[in-house]
């Protein structure tokens, strides 16, 4: 009876490696959504009874699901690494914003190797790894982007985003938005006979907490009846409206899966869903520790659905420790694509050994760090800020057993430290962001890449917590100024822009690099109202939305070289100078 078992083991797992081959020489699609700020208990197929996620959970019962995948305690760290199956510090990521989350551009993307395969390659949603072109989607592999380019967003109802490199509305919710665009891709992919990489990286449910009445209504109704395990600094309302709004992701993931089936697509497609840190509020999440980045597992163990039928078995459940790095490694080794020297190691593991044939997980040491939220784990240990956790005896990190198991402890921090030393090492905290590419003729330098000179009796500052969805506010004096750190590209003629809206005509100002410059003046007051956004939950971070103007400053001829861009008001006609978006260099032929 034993030998016939192992028999029928093996015997299994051969079909299954020869099916894998031979789909993986046709090269499948991929469908990669990751949502933004959804946390592990956000989906009903975790166990959440507030919430109802069919499509979503779905992929998983269709496919495999992995008991504790792991991502970075925020967003763009995450984003850096899956696309690079490396960790965000060696890719250069160290933040997310100020340029803090821009990713190296010697790094070599998921998207860069399967466009070199021949895919089609289509981005839609938030990028937030880097903005300027060659950092820009376009420039890291990308054929199409359609979305946003930094992290925290205005509004969510028919609101501007970028296409390949130029504004465009969106119509509706942007989720709805973004999917019927991805939608497009895949059908213009499908005429076309080439397999397609189609990236949905979801900007909700991250705040501001906004979402279609349909959606909004039937959780309502419902009521919240789970509730976190801080039940006291839970707000109902932030709850509702962020399940509502994963509901409506799954009503998107639904339009997909269907676009799939219809067009024949289902079983050379591999669909996976996963987010890209833990909750963004106070909500069930099974008990787990901490939320969004915070210190737990709360913050960094996410769900990760992964389906291609005949493939990888339905209703898989894969135990043991996976992590954001290992996605590059196991697609590029799932679709038979030829890796890309790039000289640079991966951090990441293939994941396809444990999804399509009888094999374990490795037990191998995962590191987790941003912003002095640091751990590691071994296997169910988890070292954290000085405390060990059994998070197999203990998911709720209740007990600290540090004192217990003193040489595991001191082992762990030992490797924690020696890690951070080797990878830290390739951050560049004075970033220059690139100009004047003849692919991309205009570079946008935004508010959130400025960094603000205050005077001792200033008051220049963003106009929200949040850079990502800001503007320059606050000009009060003409010894405060702002600066961006930039690297020329190509000697020439430039157009010089800046967007701006201001109360007052007249206000003049200067724009100079190393031995350039250019000065202007407002010639009209432009001062609309903010754009009325429909919150269900006050926000706490972001800017809202309004409309700025173009002023086409002149021509300013530049070098080719680093320098810093300031932008100085030199009079201000009404005590404060404009509110500034951002300043545009364009190449000219």
């Amino acid at each position: 009876m034993k030998n016939a078992r192992i028999i029928r083991t093996t015997l299994l797992a051969l079909c299954a490696t020869l099916f894998w081959n031979a789909n993986a020489q046709v090269h499948p699609n991929i469908v990669f959504i990751l949502a933004d700020d959804q946390g592990w208990g956000d989906l009903s197929i975790n166990g959440n009874t507030n919430v109802r996620t069919p499509h979503i959970d779905r992929i998983g019962k269709e496919g495999a699901q992995f008991s504790r995948f792991y991502v970075s305690p925020l967003c763009a760290p995450t984003r850096a690494g899956l696309l690079t199956g490396r960790y965000h510090y060696r890719a250069g990521v160290w933040g997310v914003s100020n340029s803090r989350e821009f990713m190296n551009l010697d790094e070599v993307t998921l998207a860069d190797l399967l466009k070199s395969a021949g895919y089609s390659t289509g981005c839609f949603g938030k990028w937030h790894n880097g903005s300027q072109y060659p950092y820009h989607p376009n420039g890291r592999g990308f054929d199409e982007f359609y979305g946003m380019l930094s992290g925290h967003y205005a509004n969510y109802f028919n609101t501007t985003v970028d296409h390949n490199g130029e504004p465009e509305k969106s119509t509706g919710y942007i989720a709805d938005d973004l999917t019927s665009k991805a939608i497009g891709f895949i059908e213009k992919s499908k005429k076309a006979g080439k397999p397609f990489f189609c990236y949905i990286p979801y900007n909700t449910p991250h705040s501001p907490f906004q979402v279609p009445d349909e959606n909004y209504n039937r959780v309502k109704v419902r009521g919240i009846k789970q509730f976190s395990d801080k039940k006291g600094e839970e707000d109902g309302e932030t709850t509702i409206t962020a399940l509502a709004m994963s509901e409506n992701i799954d009503d998107n993931v639904g339009r997909i899966l269907k676009k799939l089936d219809d067009l024949k697509l289902t079983d050379n497609t591999i669909v996976i869903y996963l987010s890209d840190n833990g909750p963004n509020s106070w909500r069930w999440n099974g008990d787990m520790k901490g939320r969004k980045g915070t210190a737990g597992e709360g913050s960094v163990r996410v769900p990760f659905l992964i389906r291609w039928p005949g493939v990888i078995p339905a209703g898989k459940v894969v135990n043991g420790n996976a992590a954001y790095i290992d996605l590059l490694p196991t697609l590029i080794e799932l679709t038979g694509v030829p890796t890309k020297k790039s000289g640079k190691p991966l951090d990441g593991i293939s994941l396809q050994p444990a999804l399509t044939k009888v094999a374990e997980l490795p037990d191998r040491l995962l590191f987790l760090s941003i912003n002095k939220n640091n751990s590691v784990r071994k296997g169910h240990y988890l070292y954290q800020s000085n405390e060990l956790y059994d998070l197999a005896a203990d998911p709720a990190q209740q007990h600290n057993i540090a004192s217990g198991y003193p040489g595991l402890a001191d082992s762990l921090r030992t490797a924690f430290d020696n890690w951070y030393a080797d990878v830290y090492k390739n951050i560049d905290s004075t970033r220059s962001l690139p100009v004047g590419y003849s692919q991309f003729p205009k570079t946008v330098l935004p508010s959130q890449d400025a960094i603000l000179h205050r005077s001792a009796r200033g008051s220049l500052s963003y106009s929200a917590s949040a850079p990502n969805s800001s503007w320059i506010s606050n000009w009060s004096d003409t010894a405060s100024y702002a600066s961006w750190n930039v690297e020329v590209h190509t000697t020439g003629r430039y157009q010089v822009n800046i967007r701006y809206t201001s109360a007052d005509a007249g206000d003049a100002f200067t724009i100079a690099l190393n031995k350039s410059h250019i000065s202007g003046s407002i010639p009209v007051a432009f001062d609309p109202p903010l754009i009325p956004s429909p919150d269900r939950v006050k926000r706490t971070a972001e800017s809202y939305e309004k409309e700025f103007r173009t002023l086409k400053v002149g021509e300013m001829r530049l070098e080719k070289g680093k320098g810093e861009l300031k932008l100085s008001a030199t009079e201000l006609k009404g005590g404060k100078f404009a509110d500034i978006r951002s300043v545009e260099l364009v190449l000219l032929k």
